[in-house]
């Protein structure tokens, strides 16, 4: 059963732990814009480690490696490739610039999907083709022997599940209410239980999990790599993905293991983004900027701690005389005093 249908028709309640890591989120996101104007020199060269650890980490966690001495060239260079797996590993990259180069315009479609499984793929046979084949997910024991994990969506039954699945998408995507994260993390699981390719399902949900951070406004994948932070803690992204795939076909499976699983990558992410941002030194009036654009920012009531959590590393001193300034210029008024004095912008 689709999951996403279940969240549209309003079947299910958010969680506290989804609540809370959502507040943590949407807080990161107030604050990308802030960060990305502060040093080009240092995202471009953050952008380019992730480039990197993406396209490795995402083939690695699938068993696909290449040389450590061959990796700049491979995701680089153009010289050619002397096996299959720089060649997938070089398709990522591919796909990456794509996903990136397009951001929110590259739509989450079918023909998205199977164009992401191409590029990954190669000159395999059936790349960006549906399997034809039923496929199942094995697990494999220390012992040797092997059992099946999940049974997959049979493959005549492919085409229509991942035609259920983009339907239930646009839908998502029209619910005011429903939160985008949810949503696409709803749509990963969907992705992953119909196993619609014979091989590279992980590794297109990992690239389609990245493209649907752009259409909700989460661009840190640009910089941190979302698939290394999975692949660090591959256990648990296998491990909920296990519990929230049991009953799936019945639909009463639990996607909140799941979902949890990847609020917390994107969160990682977002902190770790700006614990490196944060390492870096502000030119001359930069601080006094931040804060202004931080106030700018917020459309209801805020605080001196408010802005604190949106600027990292600018000082208080420098946020009340930001505020003092923009006071005397009528574009925001105090509304409360004392020690946590509330703010709000005058609408000038």
């Amino acid at each position: 059963m689709i999951t996403l249908k279940q969240f549209i028709s309003g079947l299910e309640t958010i969680p506290a732990t989804t609540s809370w890591y959502l507040a943590d989120i949407s807080e990161s996101k107030g604050r990308q814009d802030l960060y990305k104007k502060q040093s080009p020199q240092r995202l471009n060269s953050l952008k380019e480690h992730a480039l990197i650890e993406s396209a490795v980490s995402s083939n690695r966690i699938e068993g696909v490696e290449v040389e450590q001495k061959r990796i700049g060239t491979v995701i680089f260079g153009k010289s050619l490739l002397q096996d299959r797996s720089e060649e997938e590993v070089r398709g990522y990259r591919e796909a990456l610039n794509l996903i990136h180069s397009s951001g929110s315009k590259l739509p989450v479609t079918e023909e998205t999907c199977t164009k992401l499984h191409l590029l990954t793929r190669g000159e395999i046979w059936d790349a960006g083709k549906y399997k034809e084949k039923d496929s199942d997910i094995i697990e494999k024991r220390m012992d040797g022997t092997s059992s099946i994990r999940f049974r997959t969506v049979p493959a005549k039954q492919t085409p229509k599940s991942m035609q259920q699945l983009h339907t239930a998408w646009e839908d998502a995507v029209k619910e005011t209410q429903m939160h985008r994260i949810i949503a696409l993390a709803a749509y990963n699981l969907d992705f992953l239980c119909i196993h619609p390719f014979r091989d590279g399902n992980g590794r297109v949900s990992r690239l389609l999990m990245l493209l649907q951070c752009y259409h909700a406004g989460i661009e840190v994948g640009r910089y941190i790599s979302l698939e290394r932070l999975i692949e660090q803690n591959k256990e648990r992204y296998y491990e909920t993905l296990k519990l929230s795939s049991q009953g799936w076909h019945e639909g009463k499976h639990n996607p909140w293991h799941y979902i949890n699983f990847l609020c917390f990558i994107i969160k990682s992410a977002y902190k770790e983004f700006e614990e490196r941002m944060g390492q870096l030194s502000h030119p001359r009036g930069e601080k006094t900027e931040m804060a202004r654009k931080a106030v700018m920012v917020f459309t209801g009531h805020f605080s001196v701690s408010d802005i604190q959590k949106m600027c990292p590393g600018v000082g208080i001193d420098t946020i009340r005389r930001v505020l003092k300034d923009l006071q005397h210029d009528k574009i925001i008024e105090c509304i409360s005093r004392g020690q946590s004095a509330k703010w709000r912008k005058t609408g000038n």
